[in-house]
């Protein structure tokens, strides 16, 4: 079924080297990530170039696409233009890409953690609901309709290694059924249930923070199982999965295949189950008994410092990818001891950020800035900042800085106040119901949380607004041929036509002026040449755009047709190519008109100055048709 973003979608594979040069592609809340063979294959320039796209980042061993809100829609046309499967297209024999650990780190947790975030966070978010209804006695704890809602919300959480199964078995290449059943076996009742039991004995006895007892033997070896058993946690299952994938590997290589079928399962879950209760899941508790007891070090030694450090860099972390590192470890903390603080004090940061965009809309006059910032400050309130980042504060550098600092002190606040949180609550100001107490209903860590929110989020407005000026472009002093002072440059008709207005053009992101301002031409011949003396900065593969920068410092778009990208460059013959030097007049592409209006395409083609705020004033001819070489656009 044809998508709306089947344009882009085929835009995009083409400039990531081609699906041939696609190990795996992936989603999470604003970008694709793409694993690539070689990513000097990549266009990067003209996807950062391409409308729908907002910016790209190579970070942590992935090629990342940001779209925005409606990444979905734009992976699942990719999908299904590529033919890639929905996590994954690489094979055992595919390529492997040099990483560092680090960069593997991110990717492994990444790839497992994404598919679930969504339910995830809805089921945080009915956990909260479900608090505030029982504190304000709207709904009893002991009524039908609160048991069955919470066994949504806490039903999840408490068969999570199930869930990570799947994702981690898709990730490491093990039977999906073997990593099921190895989750299975972790949450069993009988298991889980040995610890209300007596205890046999105790292991690193005389440790505070290690002492562990243990409830059973295998083998006379001790079974050392938590408190709370292994539901609800996280790496035991990760870890024993991509054991079990090692395992099963290596009895698929040396089992007949008359008795693969139920050999290789059964080989493969009596060795990694014991393990994982015997080795895996003891070793994987201590590592994470070490991760929070440092991050308790840190804060103990100073919590406004912590919590300071936490704020101000989240963002940082965001715009790498990274932020995906610390998800782990705060599900970790929640299911071993039924909250975590590890990230409180950075959930001010996307509020702050939102704020300073806010700002920005109130003091800018630049339209199509305003344009930009408006959704981008919608998104963000609802915790997905990609936009603001990338398209408006990053780039203009104190923005950026100041949501920093506010968020950082509102990080203080928050970690001051001991802010835990007890569920993922979902993102922006759906998390609030993270910081409620599910069980006691305690409503404290809500009331700082929005406190320190609050005030990072007024630092960054006032902060914004009392500094933010738009961009002033640098005088230039310009005199055209016929000699009228304040001319900064003449843009040349590029093709042989009739003038349409830009606000008659059918394509919104033309007329509103929001790409920038100039006009349209109805073309009456099929050849189109380059209105400036200067460079082409972008040639699209498919031929019906193409960006040109003039030695004036002009920078002009043509856009042949409306939605002609659908035609995949049929029809389209290019003359010159991205990055050549041209000659206003010199031919640069061909098309064939009659073709392309049987196929039910316009042929009514903007040409605009996409870099209009650098300029005092764009004025298009009066003129109802223009020759090529006729001057279309005049930049004061």
């Amino acid at each position: 079924m044809a998508s709306k973003y089947d344009g882009l979608a085929r835009i995009i594979i083409q400039n990531v080297g081609g699906k041939s040069n696609v190990i795996s592609v992936t989603h999470c809340i604003t970008r694709l990530r793409f694993k690539l063979k070689d990513e000097s294959k990549a266009n990067t320039d003209v996807l950062k170039n391409t409308e729908g796209i907002v910016t790209v980042m190579q970070s942590a061993g992935q090629y990342q696409v940001v779209i925005g809100n409606h990444v979905p829609d734009v992976y699942a046309a990719v999908c299904e233009i590529g033919k890639f499967s929905s996590q994954t297209s690489e094979g055992d024999d595919a390529p492997k890409q040099k990483m560092g650990i680090g960069a593997t780190l991110i990717d492994t947790i990444s790839g497992i953690f994404q598919p679930i975030l969504g339910v995830l966070a809805a089921s945080g978010i009915l956990k909260g609901i479900l608090a505030v209804l029982a504190f304000f006695k709207i709904l009893p704890e002991d009524a039908g309709t609160y048991q069955l809602l919470w066994a949504i919300a806490d039903g999840f959480f408490y068969f999570l290694p199930f869930m990570l199964a799947y994702t981690a078995s898709e990730k490491f290449k093990c039977n999906k059924f073997i990593a099921m059943a190895i989750a299975a076996a972790l949450c069993y009742p009988a298991m889980v249930g040995l610890t209300g039991g007596e205890a046999l004995g105790t292991l690193f006895a005389n440790s505070e923070h290690f002492a562990t007892s243990y409830y059973s033997t295998f083998l006379k070896i001790p079974v050392l199982i938590p408190t709370s058993g292994y539901p609800s946690s996280v790496m035991p299952i990760i870890a024993s999965v991509y054991f079990a994938a090692k395992i099963e590997k290596f009895w698929k290589k040396i089992l007949p295949d008359v008795i693969k079928m139920f050999s290789v399962p059964l080989m493969t879950l009596v060795i990694i189950v014991p393990l994982t209760y015997l080795a895996i899941g003891p070793i994987v508790n201590i590592a994470s008994s070490l991760v929070s007891l440092l991050f308790a070090t840190i804060s103990s030694f100073s919590t406004i410092l912590y919590g300071m450090a936490a704020g101000a860099i989240w963002q940082i972390l965001v715009i790498f990818g990274l932020h995906w590192g610390l998800i782990p470890l705060w599900i970790m903390e929640i299911g071993t001891q039924g909250y975590s603080s590890i990230l409180s004090p950075m959930f001010a940061a996307s509020f702050c950020q939102s704020m300073v965009v806010l700002a920005i809309i109130i003091k800018t006059k630049d339209a199509k800035l305003r344009a930009t910032a408006i959704p981008a400050f919608i998104s963000g309130i609802f915790g997905v900042t990609e936009a603001a980042i990338y398209g408006i504060t990053l780039p203009k550098k104190k923005p950026f800085i100041i949501s920093c600092i506010g968020a950082a002190i509102g990080g203080a606040i928050i970690a001051v106040a001991g802010v835990k949180s007890y569920m993922m609550g979902g993102l922006g100001i759906f998390g609030l119901s993270a910081y409620m107490n599910p069980v006691t209903n305690d409503m404290s860590g809500l009331i700082w949380a929005s406190i320190g929110t609050l005030v990072a989020m007024a630092i960054g407005f006032i902060l914004t607004l009392i500094t933010y000026k738009d961009d002033v472009p640098k005088e230039t002093a310009f005199v055209d041929t016929a000699g009228r002072a304040g001319v900064k440059a003449t843009i040349a008709s590029p093709l042989r036509g009739v003038v349409v207005p830009l606000d008659e053009v059918e394509d919104e992101a033309f007329s509103s002026g929001a790409l920038g301002l100039g006009g349209a031409i109805d073309p009456k011949q099929g050849i189109l040449k380059s209105p400036v003396d200067g460079e082409i900065t972008t040639f699209f593969p498919t031929g019906h755009a193409i960006g040109f920068l003039s030695d004036d410092g002009a920078e002009v778009l043509v856009h042949v047709g409306l939605d002609t990208v659908k035609l995949e460059g049929k029809y389209f013959t290019q003359k010159a190519k991205q990055g050549d030097r041209v000659k206003k007049g010199q031919i640069v592409l061909e098309f064939d008109m009659d073709a392309i209006r049987k196929e039910g395409y316009s042929l009514v083609s903007p040409v605009i100055i996409t870099n209009t705020e650098a300029h005092s004033d764009i004025l298009v001819t009066d003129r109802s048709s223009v020759s090529s070489g006729d001057t279309f656009i005049t930049i004061l």
